[in-house]
């Protein structure tokens, strides 16, 4: 499935060393102002190149609307984004034609359709949440007039991590390469990722993503909950291993007399005096900050020589070849951020169809 959404509904398309990649968004309601200078600069938050802890692969994904907008509003039918390809080196793949690579979808592709292509990936490369970013960040203008706001940041690399959300100031995030609102201790995370990709090796890490003034009542019953939905958007990330909202895992250790979000009163509006729930009860908002942690893998490429078998089952020693990223997470804080707005208009126009 290469489709997202029910009301707002986007369809990715393109392969990592094709002519270019794009996406299709249908259902985004008319009238919208289109803010293309925003949408470059939500790409360029993701884009390879930005720094030494990044891929040095060099695509501008400068993009182009081919319909849906006119004089700068959208006209309620699908819009069309073409991001064209400009710095791909094939060659660097042809190693690997015969081969599958260790934690890849090589072998799964190949076992699946019988055929791949090995070009970077082909569609399973990262390279496809370029238009994810695209479409997300005309989602952020449709959320940006309902005052919900979306910020995700770099939480955690190996194992030097972040205090709670709570405690940081999110306004920071940006003022740094590894995108971690605490400066101290990004340049202790910049310092062990620079580490490990002179080691020719790559490590994980962890985005948190908090999403204020989310409204009361925002979500649906049993199978289509949201943070089922918030939880599906970012598994379909690529390197993503684990996702938990609210208290998580660590909730686990708590009693009830001490997960439990009591009520109270403020001004006349409902709300908790805590958030273990992560802004989520029964599957729908309850008003609070929603918040969750999306878990990275290392890069399954690494410039190491690796033990492997080709197409014939045959033993092989597989040799890492082009640009990567030492550690996806700072270039992935823009794509959980997109993924998750993707999610909420989806749900947020849903909900204003429940309410006629």
């Amino acid at each position: 499935m290469n489709s997202y959404g029910t009301l707002f509904k986007i369809t990715t398309f393109g392969e990592s060393h094709g002519p270019a990649i794009g996406v299709t968004i249908d259902g985004c309601p008319a009238g919208l102002e289109i803010d293309e200078n925003f949408i470059q600069s939500e790409l360029d938050r993701r884009k390879p190149g930005q720094s030494k802890i990044t891929t040095q692969r060099k695509e501008n994904d400068t993009f182009k609307i081919l319909s849906g907008v006119f004089e700068g509003k959208s006209t309620g039918t699908p819009i069309a984004i073409v991001i064209e390809n400009q710095d791909q080196r094939s060659k660097d793949y042809g190693h690997i034609a015969e081969t599958f690579r260790p934690s890849h979808a090589d072998y799964t592709y190949e076992a699946k359709y019988g055929n791949r292509d090995y070009r970077g990936g082909g569609r399973s490369s990262a390279r496809e949440t370029a238009a994810r970013v695209a479409a997300g960040a005309i989602a952020k203008l449709l959320l940006q007039k309902e005052e919900i706001e979306i910020s995700a940041y770099v939480s955690q690399v190996g194992d030097i991590k972040t205090p709670h959300y709570t405690a940081l100031n999110l306004s920071n995030t940006e003022n740094n390469i590894v995108r971690c609102p605490d400066d101290a201790i990004a340049n202790q995370m910049i310092a062990l990722i620079d580490k490990v990709r002179k080691e020719q090796d790559t490590i994980g890490g962890i985005v948190t993503c908090v999403i204020k003034n989310t409204p009361v009542g925002l979500g649906e019953p049993v199978f289509d909950k949201l943070h089922a939905e918030l939880g599906k958007a970012m598994l379909s990330i690529n390197a993503v291993k684990g996702f938990e909202y609210g208290s998580g895992f660590d909730g686990t250790q708590l009693k009830g007399s001490e997960h439990n979000d009591e009520f109270y009163t403020d001004g006349g509006k409902i709300k908790t005096k805590t958030n273990h729930s992560g802004g989520i009860q029964g599957g729908i908002a309850n008003g609070e900050d929603i918040y969750f942690n999306v878990a990275f893998k290392p890069v399954a490429t690494i410039m190491k020589d690796q033990s492997s078998v080709d197409k014939q089952g045959n033993e092989t020693t597989v040799s890492g070849k082009g640009r990567h990223d030492p550690c996806v997470v700072p270039r992935a804080v823009p794509i959980v951020e997109a993924m998750a707005a993707l999610v909420i208009a989806d749900f947020l126009l849903r909900g204003k169809v429940a309410k006629l």
